[in-house]
């Protein structure tokens, strides 16, 4: 089987459920969520199993990029699924994980083929460290 996904871990500062609330704050997820520069127009959020996530982000460079997810499992202070249902078609895994006060987080991407994964591999690495260094903020 080949590997169709992307990971990236980083220990934060911060307890699982203050991680956690920084997701599931429609305001404070639109305050980190994405690349440095990017920011956000939540349209739709329903932070439920199954529920929708339609929102715009917005460039640095003035485009805007239509995104439209599901949140495809949720356990509080553990783990949010989203699946992105447009493309670039993939399903993200954030794992949160104590280690005594502060929290691990797993970021794990997995896409829909070897060539969609090829064809943004050199953006979502950055991108997704980025969008960390940016949660990070939010939680300080």
């Amino acid at each position: 089987m080949i590997d169709t996904s992307t990971k990236t871990t980083r220990l934060i500062n911060a307890t699982p459920q203050e991680v956690y609330a920084a997701i599931e704050n429609p305001v404070r997820l639109a305050r980190w969520w994405g690349p440095d520069g990017f920011t956000n127009t939540f349209d739709v959020f329903e932070f439920v199993p199954g529920g929708r996530w339609v929102f715009t982000m917005h460039g640095p460079n003035g485009a805007n990029y239509a995104n439209e997810c599901v949140f495809a499992d949720l356990v509080p202070n553990e783990r949010v699924v989203i699946r992105h249902v447009c493309a670039p078609y993939f399903t993200l895994t954030i794992t949160l994980t104590a280690e005594g006060d502060m929290t691990r987080i797993e970021w794990v991407q997995v896409f829909e083929s070897p060539e969609v994964l090829a064809a943004v591999l050199r953006i979502v690495g950055p991108a997704n460290e980025q969008n960390l260094n940016r949660l990070e903020a939010e939680l300080k």
